[in-house]
């Protein structure tokens, strides 16, 4: 199965694509999709769809797995990464892909084990999982990589229960 994680935002927005081959992980692609301050909001979101689009042309994943907004102490800071959010989610649904949505606790307690990992011990989780051999940068795609990380460790569950509801 081929994964697009996605750590949304609208000044940088992380994506991290990784196939899972069993019980193992594999990174294909992570980065950052950044836009530049000062410009209109229309066009960065514009800027921020085409780019998640071109990922999903280019990597065909299978689902996608987007970091649910936490709210920012700054209202107008939430709203613009909601809004940016709100782009990456057209984009997966356009390509009808499988989406799924996980709280940063739920991505924590799925990399580190506890929900309350700091930055360090999520990247340096992240790093281990995927056989890198330096921790993934920026952080951006780092946490990306964690929300792709966390589907894979999710999916077999839910495929389990979506066979069991439609019984």
């Amino acid at each position: 199965m081929r994964i697009i994680g996605i750590d949304p935002g609208y000044g940088r927005t992380g994506f991290g694509v990784i196939d899972v081959i069993g019980n193992r992980m594999k990174p294909v692609e992570y980065g950052c999709i950044e836009t530049k301050p000062r410009t209109p909001m229309p066009d960065r979101l514009l800027e921020i769809y085409s780019a998640v689009t071109e990922l999903i042309v280019r990597h065909q994943p299978e689902a996608m797995a987007v970091e649910e907004l936490f709210f920012a102490k700054n209202v107008t800071t939430g709203l613009d990464v909601a809004q940016a959010r709100g782009i990456v989610l057209l984009a997966g649904r356009e390509a009808n892909l499988t989406i799924s949505e996980y709280k940063p606790m739920q991505v924590k307690q799925s990399v580190a084990g506890y929900g309350k990992a700091d930055k360090k011990q999520m990247q340096e989780m992240v790093r281990m999982l995927l056989g890198l051999t330096q921790i993934p940068k920026p952080d951006d795609a780092a946490d990306a990589l964690a929300v792709a990380i966390t589907h894979a460790h999710t999916a077999p569950f839910l495929n389990r229960v979506e066979r069991k509801l439609t019984r």
